[in-house]
């Protein structure tokens, strides 16, 4: 018989009602028993995955399976962004905590959602240029009356609670390369854990600890060995027996850029280390070696940073298989044995379970179609098939997952009274092609494999086939099966996290911009509403004066819609973003809702073949990461093809001397030439005319 429960102890009833909530709002104060204890307070959601274990389970159940169509808006906030919003917020003692874009701190009344204070750290919106995937944050950590967060610029910034001051600010990262951070930090023993992203740009990983009440810096734990000739720790010199060349001078990547976990009594901190750096490991590694810390789950103590054990989910990893998913802790009974077990399902396609304690691998499966590997051995090393091996080959290959995974940064949850793991996976294939002219370059993303070969086809059979492959679904997985037990199809590739509750309930937010609940055993959906934009944060629920809360951040944004904007034509970006609170009988309503269709009028196409070409290539390599592939944006950042006459008749002066540097769209005026520029316009033209004339076509078979 299976037999699952908490990883945290129970709460005695003391604790309890202690930590009930005020019927008005006030500083939260969060202390070490409080955060240990958390899995059993049902009133307030205090850290990124509501508790140490993270498993984003809810006890709450005022709202169920048999009520959920009852559900309304309570309350909402309007931001002033349209970028992506992907923050957990906290609610504590009856404050509601979250982040927006460009890392500006809020704090509302859980109740009423009056605003209480608002913080705006500053950051340099010419940060952009180093981010990957938008100008997000995923949330704050909190202890004693601070919290604390990561931004953009690798800063830590300590914000008073109950003012929303500035207490202390530390540079994680060296601000001269192209580290950043959108994570949410986590507080151990008054200790501030955070790591970075970056590896796409050429950094070398690490994570790191602070102390809560000063900012000073603890200890450092590096995801990549440095140079072994100037290394001194013993670790380090150990692992940099599994890469080979002189991978130091790319930086190696690995950067801990989301996921992490801790477990009280074993006293083991969990981070999740990504991508190498660049993906191509013929030219990282001349092709050799596993390259550790790379795409690992690392155990450490959170007191010194000392290693203890670690488990590589992609050995020798060159295809973006990050390792930085959501992991969650549990205790399960496996084979007639209560295991204490650390799950994930990252980026690689399957679905991992392992011994927490030890790091001992006890199974895994597919979670999506993958190609990649054909099994695992007797110790869970996954056998990687020779084909994958594009780099070595020097052929192109199709894999299976794609650079963006089966499962992204999009938290997961676990309900322990269903047994059940519920995630949001995606059926997306990539061609990894070598890049035969790879140069490493400032402002755009070091990679190793040829972005511009590996572009969208514009034969619109082709296209129809690639959108026709991919897809989105919602997962309910069995973690002792290792098998989905239910799913649900979604339109669009890139949906939101999930919250599961006691009330039987899975909530998930999706990029067509609706804000579900399905029956946690049946998959049944039991409610929808319309958010009038995309969603891929993942709610919470929460109490105050015993009535139950859902709440979840609504901004369109993230990976998917800035990279691939063909595949997002299904998504709703709206126009807004907001906070979104929902209860029993909520009567609240939004504005309407109104779609903008911004009409496309471009220029004459008069260029040459060889120009546009040109374009492209430079295109591809330079504006595609925040603009789209084939210059199709997916609704985060303006869409190039339908850009005013003005636009263009200012072209170089937005390119190359930073006319609108301000508002993140810096000068490449150090990295191309004004000609170079001028290609560029001349693809984006020709592209906005191919359309046109799509457009035209359709219109003339509806009639």
């Amino acid at each position: 018989m299976r037999r699952l429960t908490s990883v945290l102890p129970t709460l005695p009833l003391l604790a309890a009602l202690a930590a009930a909530p005020l019927s008005s709002a006030v500083a939260a104060v969060v202390t070490a028993e409080r955060l240990n204890q958390a899995a059993e307070d049902t009133s307030n959601w205090m850290s990124h995955g509501r508790d140490y274990s993270e498993q984003r389970f809810s006890p709450l159940d005022q709202i169920n399976s048999e009520n959920a169509y009852r559900l309304g808006l309570d309350w909402y906030h309007e931001f002033d962004s349209k970028r992506g919003l992907e923050a957990t917020p906290l609610v504590i003692d009856g404050v509601l905590y979250t982040t927006g874009t460009w890392n500006r701190v809020y704090a509302f009344d859980a109740e009423t959602g009056k605003e209480l204070w608002s913080f705006d750290p500053q950051v340099n919106r010419e940060i952009g240029i180093k981010l990957c995937c938008d100008a997000v944050n995923r949330g704050l950590a909190a202890w004693g009356d601070k919290l604390y967060m990561g931004t953009l610029d690798g800063r830590l910034i300590a914000i008073d609670s109950k003012t929303g001051e500035d207490v202390w600010t530390v540079q994680t990262t060296d601000p001269d390369k192209a580290y950043s951070i959108t994570g949410a930090p986590r507080v151990i023993k008054g200790k501030v854990m955070i790591g970075n992203g970056g590896a796409e740009f050429g950094v070398r990983g690490y994570f790191s600890a602070y102390d809560a009440e000063t900012g000073d810096q603890l200890w450092r734990f590096y995801t990549v060995p440095g140079n072994p000739a100037e290394e001194t720790d013993p670790l380090m010199k150990e692992i940099s027996s599994t890469w080979s060349g002189e991978w130091w001078k790319l930086g190696g990547g690995g950067t801990a850029w989301d996921s992490m976990a801790y477990d009280p009594e074993l006293d083991l901190l969990y981070v999740g280390v990504g991508n190498g750096s660049p993906w191509n490991r013929e030219i990282r590694s001349n092709g050799e070696g596993d390259n550790l810390f790379l795409s690992s789950i690392v155990a450490v103590r959170p007191d010194t940073g000392e290693y203890v054990w670690h488990y590589q989910t992609t050995p020798g990893e060159e295809w973006d298989y990050t390792a930085t998913q959501h992991m969650i802790l549990a205790d399960l009974e496996l084979d007639g044995e209560a295991r204490k077990v650390i799950m994930q399902a990252p980026k690689n396609g399957n679905f991992y379970v392992l011994d927490r304690e030890t790091g001992e691998f006890i199974n895994a499966d597919n979670y999506v179609d993958i190609n990649w590997m054909s099994g695992f051995d007797e110790n869970g090393r996954p056998q990687v098939v020779p084909e994958a091996r594009y780099a070595t080959s020097g052929k192109p290959w199709v894999g299976s997952p794609g650079f963006l995974g089966g499962h992204s940064w999009q938290p997961m949850s676990f309900n322990p009274e269903t047994g059940l793991v519920y995630f949001p996976t995606r059926q997306m294939n990539f061609p990894y092609i070598p890049d035969a002219n790879f140069e490493i370059g400032d402002k755009k993303v070091n990679l190793g494999t040829d972005m511009h070969a590996a572009a969208m086809p514009q034969d619109p059979a082709i296209k129809a086939a690639v959108k026709a492959a991919t897809k989105g679904r919602l997962v309910a997985w069995d973690p002792i099966q290792q098998k989905e037990v239910w799913g649900v199809d979604k339109p669009v590739p890139w949906n939101g996290g999930t919250l599961s509750t006691s009330g039987d309930l899975v909530f998930q937010g999706d990029g067509q911009g609706y804000f579900k609940a399905f029956d946690a055993r049946t998959g049944e959906e039991k409610w929808s509403w319309f958010a009038q934009t995309g969603i891929v944060a993942a709610p919470i629920s929460y109490n105050v004066d015993d009535r139950q809360y859902i709440a979840v951040m609504a901004g369109w944004g993230g990976a998917l819609p800035l990279l691939t904007g063909d595949l997002s034509a299904e998504s709703t970006a709206g126009q807004t973003n907001r906070l979104l609170v929902f209860s029993l009988d909520g009567e609240q309503k939004l504005p309407e809702f109104k779609q903008i269709n911004k009409p496309l009028n471009p220029p004459a196409d008069t260029a040459d073949a060889e120009t546009v070409a040109q374009g492209k290539l430079i295109y591809q390599n330079y504006c595609a990461s925040c603009h789209g592939d084939t210059a199709v944006s997916g609704g985060v950042l303006p869409d190039l093809r339908y850009a005013s006459g003005w636009t263009f008749d200012n072209w170089n002066s937005i390119l190359i001397d930073g006319l609108y540097k301000n508002k993140g769209m810096v000068s490449f005026g150090d990295v191309l030439k004004p000609e170079q520029a001028q290609a560029v316009k001349s693809y984006i033209i020709h592209r906005a005319n191919q359309t046109l004339d799509e457009l035209k076509k359709q219109e003339e078979g509806d009639k």
